[in-house]
């Protein structure tokens, strides 16, 4: 996970004169067997998983608009990809966490900051709980937002277990 992060950063710095300016966060989930869910993230980028109809996020939120002199005096990086002009205190190096799937865990939401500025973890959970179908449930999410007027970026997955 960590060599794939850092092969993505990579590929963005390289090919900056083309992408233009800026970076991008990210967050991923590996799911083993039905039995292990691995999530990684860098940014903003979130993933909340419902437990018995609540949600609880995976995830810490990396901003680094928000922490970045904060981070600097203290000598650590923001996370992020890409962003050459943040380059020296940015590090794509993700978070990382192991968590059992069990039979209380019934979807994980992952999705962009354009989500979540515009929605609390618990009503992206609450708004399409009742949806089976993950693509659905997605689409749901995402129109949402746009209805919300998000001005940022908007992706986003379910993933249903069991």
């Amino acid at each position: 996970i960590r060599n794939a992060y850092c092969s993505t950063d990579n590929s963005i710095l390289e090919n900056s004169l083309q992408l233009g300016p800026g970076g991008s966060t990210a967050v991923t989930a590996i799911v083993i067997d039905g039995k292990d869910l691995w999530i990684a993230n860098v940014g903003d980028s979130r993933a909340v998983v419902c437990e018995l109809g609540a949600a609880n996020q995976l995830t810490v939120d990396h901003e680094p608009h928000v922490e970045r002199k904060r981070i600097e005096n203290k000598g650590g990086f923001a996370r992020a990809f890409g962003d050459q002009s943040l380059k020296a205190h940015l590090s794509s190096e993700p978070d990382m966490r192991h968590v059992p799937i069990d039979a209380t865990m019934d979807f994980v939401i992952l999705a962009s900051d354009g989500l979540w500025k515009v929605m609390k973890n618990q009503e992206a959970i609450d708004l399409v709980k009742t949806i089976k179908d993950p693509q659905a449930a997605a689409k749901r999410l995402t129109t949402e937002a746009l209805a919300r007027n998000s001005k940022d970026d908007i992706s986003c997955i379910v993933i249903r277990f069991g």
